[in-house]
């Protein structure tokens, strides 16, 4: 199988060897961080949807950098004008008026429906959602606060009450107020059918449930409020695609249920966009679109910088006024490289027409899938998303659906990779291939990318 040409050539790699690299990592290094791969990859250049690593190989990028390079590795017009900004002013803060940060709060907000006006820029996803955790409270005068299980919204100190992976907790106390209810996956979980997503790739499972599903798991958020919490709550936060989880897809009308039984309770509903925003899904440009609601706060980072480090909140005035009741001060939030990196991002965005390539390109890559699903009943489950924000859930067998074990799904991974394709984990138990490309990914990238997993279910079938 022939790889993709790309007319772009790197330079010469000149810097630290790898070697040096890998001594670095261990003594001046968080040893917390993990690394991907037995023997892992040293990129060292990137372009559009293509990396290369210190050695001059090419990789097809099918993970974006953790769900993050939206519009392309080193994207011309992103890269042009992030030179352009420093060459004029670096920082201010925001104690001063800078022109840029206006520019793309005014852009930014045009891109949201409603009253969704009004911008908190920040430097990560974690911090977004610490924001609107905090926002949420001060907004309502309530403690209370609800996600799903097998979510993840980032792992600060904040974040970790929300979060619901035990592979991400400490053994150490965290806030208290903090519930979680169960998670809608229609694939793994109690209730969902064939006709249960807003995708075309739906369970493999009859519905047996008279397309009851999105209610009976709005029922288990009930019997949470009704059981857990106080009679008053503070918000509810929710991504439409859970990313880290392992791209389980809620089903349709679930978020419309959750967000009616939050507002009964006095709580504002919020919208983790951090990897489902800006087009990825396709159909429309926020995730929260397809289930038809708009949340009272939105939470967003990743894309929104095409890699470099910055984050947004916004909500609406109401909401805004009540977080105004006591000074809030951010020093990088909104500063201008990263103010005209965000503008350039959603004005690529526009212009390249990545929106519409996530729906006709991810489409065609998930109809790919589902035929690999065909075609390897034993050991792909589940293929599920929609856009190119996709994952496929491999497992030992069809009937019991067991997660495939790590000994068994690394070699298939690793295998991809030494042939050119990196692509993400994910899930609880780290069997969900997590593929979710730059935007900016073509056909023919996808037929070498299912060339590629093709050859390594193969190899993994063979020796079984």
């Amino acid at each position: 199988m022939d790889m993709p040409s790309c007319e772009f050539k790197p330079e010469p790699y000149e810097g630290i060897t790898f070697e040096h690299a890998k001594e670095v990592r261990k003594t001046n290094l968080n040893p917390a961080l993990f690394t991907y791969y037995k023997n892992p990859v040293f990129i060292t250049k990137g372009h559009m949807q293509w990396l290369w690593d210190n050695n001059d190989k090419r990789y097809l990028d099918l993970f974006a950098g953790i769900v993050t390079v939206s519009v392309g590795h080193c994207h011309p017009h992103v890269t042009n004008a992030a030179k352009k900004q420093m060459d004029s002013l670096w920082h201010t803060t925001n104690i001063y008026y800078h022109p840029t940060v206006h520019e793309y709060a005014e852009l930014l907000a045009s891109k949201l429906p409603g009253n969704l006006k009004v911008c908190y820029f920040v430097n990560s996803g974690s911090e977004a959602n610490d924001m609107a955790i905090m926002m949420a409270r001060a907004h309502t005068g309530n403690f209370d606060f609800l996600s799903l299980r097998n979510a993840y919204h980032g792992a600060s100190p904040g974040t970790l009450g929300i979060l619901a992976h035990n592979t991400w907790k400490l053994n150490v106390p965290l806030s208290f107020g903090f519930f979680q209810t169960m998670n809608a996956d229609v694939y793994q979980g109690p209730w969902g059918g064939a006709k249960c997503r807003d995708s075309i790739a739906q369970a493999d499972r009859t519905c047996d449930c008279q397309c009851m599903a999105s209610k009976l798991y709005v029922d288990q958020l009930k019997d949470v409020l009704v059981h857990s919490t106080s009679k008053k709550v503070a918000g509810f936060i929710a991504e439409v695609i859970q990313g880290v989880g392992g791209a389980v897809h809620l089903p349709k009308g679930f978020l419309k249920g959750a967000y009616e039984l939050i507002r009964e309770r006095g709580g504002v509903c919020i919208s983790d966009e951090v990897q489902t925003g800006f087009g990825r899904l396709g159909s429309h440009y926020w995730g929260f679109e397809t289930q038809d609601v708009v949340p009272d706060i939105v939470t967003m980072a990743k894309g929104i910088g095409n890699g470099f480090p910055l984050a947004a909140v916004v909500t609406t005035p109401e909401i805004a006024q009540s977080f105004a009741q006591a000074v809030h001060f951010n020093t990088y939030g909104g500063n201008p490289i990263a103010s005209a990196v965000g503008k350039a991002v959603l004005e690529a965005i526009d212009e390249d027409g990545t929106q519409k390539n996530s729906e006709v390109v991810g489409t065609y890559f998930i109809e790919k899938l589902l035929a690999l699903k065909s075609e390897f009943p034993d050991v792909v489950g589940d293929v599920r998303g929609k856009g190119l924000m996709i994952g496929v859930e491999l497992v030992t067998d069809k009937e019991s659906k067991t997660p495939l074990p790590p000994e068994k799904f690394v070699p298939i991974w690793e295998d991809c990779k030494d042939m050119g394709v990196l692509i993400g984990k994910g899930g609880l138990y780290g069997n969900v291939l997590r593929i979710k490309p730059p935007m900016c990914i073509n056909k023919d990238d996808v037929d070498f990318g299912i060339a590629v997993l093709r050859t390594a279910l193969s190899r993994y079938t063979q020796s079984k």
